[in-house]
């Protein structure tokens, strides 16, 4: 397995992650013992980084790990964990809350559902409107100072609050979509980090499915599933992206590559300070992710990729206008 440094000062990790979130929550039912092998199957192939949030499921994530973890020596494997955000038992999404007694509150119920005594990353899921950037890092600062923390990262923020966080504290990594069809952060963000030493964790690589080459508009989801809201999902937003897809396949299939693999290996080609998430729950799905990073693009395969999928072709937002409105990365 190829290994890559999260940014300057964050640990040294598996080239690829595992998205643990869809064994839990907002991709419908998940079997709970293929989930527990595509961990242990992750980890026997080198992967030793796994994401989860402690609202995935609202805990039951982290217990899935714990479970998964029991007799994995700790050395063997960095947790990334999101916190923040606030959900009612019915599920609604109801805010985030990053004040610094919420965040020491937050860690102190996930490492009691890890059964660990620390968690290599931690990060706000998303910007507290309600509370200054340099507040939440501090209060993550004297988890570190304390221990309970190894690095501190961020998610879904923009260039601006990358540097306020940044001058507090030294972060390893900003998570956020990144993917083919999703490449906003480009333009201001990605440079802003590279100047910070501030390595990517590239989550949604395929898009949440769309472009896995294994969604077709026939594919059942259930009420609960984020893409029967997700305006990429939609209308004839979905015909057009799945042109796209069509597109992809065949420079895919001229270099002997699924789709999945060609999108994965796209996003390993942007730099080795992005390290790509795939969100499997099944072995087979992990088993043709892994096989992405064995590829290495040419400038001709590139430029291939690009033309199939050009920048800025994506019908529809990655998410739904109320959850964009929150995005302190797109504004």
């Amino acid at each position: 397995m190829q290994q890559r440094q999260l940014g300057r000062t964050g640990p040294t990790v598996s080239a690829l992650g595992l998205g643990c979130m869809g064994m839990s929550a907002l991709y419908g039912p998940a079997d709970r013992n293929e989930s527990l092998a595509t961990i242990h199957a992750a980890l026997d192939a080198g992967i030793t980084l796994l994401d989860t949030g402690d609202f995935y499921g609202m805990g039951h994530n982290e217990l899935l790990i714990a479970e998964a973890l029991k007799e994995v020596p700790r050395a063997n494997v960095r947790i990334s964990v999101k916190f923040g955000a606030q959900r009612g038992p019915d599920g609604a999404w109801l805010g985030y809350d990053a004040r610094p007694a919420a965040v020491k509150t937050a860690l102190a119920y996930t490492l009691q559902r890890l059964g660990n005594d620390h968690v290599d990353i931690y990060r706000p899921a998303r910007l507290d409107p309600a509370v200054p950037i340099e507040e939440t890092v501090g209060a993550i600062a004297d988890l570190v100072k304390a221990g309970w923390v190894r690095h501190i990262g961020l998610s879904e923020v923009g260039a601006e609050t990358i540097r306020r966080a940044a001058a507090v504290h030294p972060i390893s990594d900003l998570q956020i979509e990144y993917s083919l069809i999703s490449r906003g952060i480009e333009d201001a963000i990605l440079p802003v980090l590279r100047e910070l030493g501030i390595g990517v964790t590239a989550y949604g690589v395929l898009s949440r499915g769309l472009i896995s080459g294994h969604w077709s508009k026939e594919t059942a989801t259930a009420a609960n599933d984020f893409r029967a809201h997700s305006p990429r999902f939609q209308g004839d937003n979905v015909d057009r992206n799945l042109a796209l897809v069509a597109a992809l396949r065949q420079v895919a299939q001229a270099r002997g590559l699924s789709v999945a693999q060609a999108a994965i290996a796209w996003v390993a080609a942007q730099g080795t300070d992005i390290v790509p998430l795939v969100g499997a729950r099944r072995r087979d799905r992990l088993a043709e992710a892994l096989g992405g990073l064995d590829v290495r693009l040419t400038a001709d395969d590139l430029a291939a990729i690009e033309r199939a999928v050009p920048k800025g072709a994506a019908s529809g937002a990655r998410y739904a206008e109320s959850q964009m409105a929150v995005l302190d990365s797109e504004r």
